[in-house]
């Protein structure tokens, strides 16, 4: 399904932030707006007031109320016809100025929400904007567990019994954090930005076999989870014979590492495939990779720099 939200869950959720008051058209309460194609591609699902390409929410501030107090009685109400005409979510009054009897009467009339703020334009724009870029953002649940690993989100995914619960355990206990276990949530809340989030039935909440499903909060404190984090790599853990064969797994690989990207939504997340063996300390090597990244995401390549070095020593040794 589409994410949607309605001018009554706009009005609620922002209400107390934005001290909005719904002055007219309470029939428009159940109005929703939907992330289908042609909103995604609008540059701006807030803005003020604009009859050419009509935002979502439009803002009226001093300027816009000066410049329709300008045209003359018909031009008005036929401007004002056009604008409710587009049906847009709802229509706000900024800093806390009279809402003109034209509009809120044409507004009760069409059932289209009309609310007056104290607040100036550029705040109604800025908090209207995002918070609505992130209910309408594409979303999409993957299985793993997401972690805080050196301020850096890390997915950890792989089959069932490859020990990713008891990984993400032993990095608690080593001070990194948890964000989400089993199904994490992920909104493309910026062309380039996957923020991950926990579902609010599972949260502070990781099951692990044996001991049942534990509260991280209680037993670690506050510090152990967050609430979400942007997603920059994910860390696939395989067993050996799962693994899919690769040509140059005795040649490149051992200098580069098992080095991919996995499609999430709209972006190529990287991603580093972990072996899964007895003996291997898989939260060190977790970290190591967190690490790494880091530096890749730097410029800095160990692999490249140790093939640069090997042959600068191949072309000495020819000269």
């Amino acid at each position: 399904m589409n994410a949607a939200i309605t001018a009554q869950a706009l009005f609620d959720q922002l209400r107390d932030r934005l001290e909005l008051r719904w002055v007219a058209g309470q029939g428009g309460a159940t109005r929703r707006l939907e992330a289908v194609e042609t909103v995604s591609r609008r540059p701006s699902l807030a803005g003020y007031l604009n009859i050419i390409y009509p935002n979502k929410v439009q803002i009226l501030g001093s300027e816009e109320l000066a410049w329709l107090d300008g045209l003359e009685p018909r031009q008005r109400w036929e401007t004002v016809e056009k604008i409710l005409q587009f049906g847009p979510l709802a229509l706000v009054v900024s800093k806390g100025q009279a809402c003109p009897e034209d509009v809120v009467e044409m507004a009760e009339e069409s059932g289209i929400a009309l609310w007056a703020s104290p607040r100036r334009g550029h705040e109604l724009y800025n908090v209207l904007q995002y918070h609505l870029a992130g209910a309408l953002a594409p979303r999409v649940t993957l299985h793993g567990v997401f972690m805080e690993i050196y301020s850096v989100g890390v997915l950890i995914t792989g089959e069932s019994g490859t020990g990713k619960s008891e990984l993400a355990l032993e990095l608690v206990t080593r001070g990194h954090r948890l964000v989400a276990d089993d199904a994490p949530e992920f909104a493309q809340i910026a062309p380039d930005v996957l923020d991950g989030t926990c579902p609010e039935l599972l949260q502070d909440l990781l099951e692990l076999r044996g001991l049942g499903v534990l509260n991280i909060r209680e037993m670690f404190g506050d510090t152990a989870v967050k609430r979400n984090k942007y997603l920059r790599l994910i860390v696939h853990l395989a067993r050996p014979d799962s693994a899919p064969a690769r040509s140059d797994s005795s040649g490149m690989v051992r200098l580069t590492g098992d080095l991919g990207s996995r499609r999430v939504l709209d972006l190529d997340v990287p991603m580093i495939t972990l072996p899964v063996m007895p003996g291997r300390n898989l939260a060190v090597l977790t970290e190591a990779a967190t690490r790494v990244h880091v530096l890749r995401s730097k410029g800095v390549d160990p692999a490249a720099a140790f093939l640069a070095r090997h042959s600068h020593f191949l072309e000495r040794g020819t000269a």
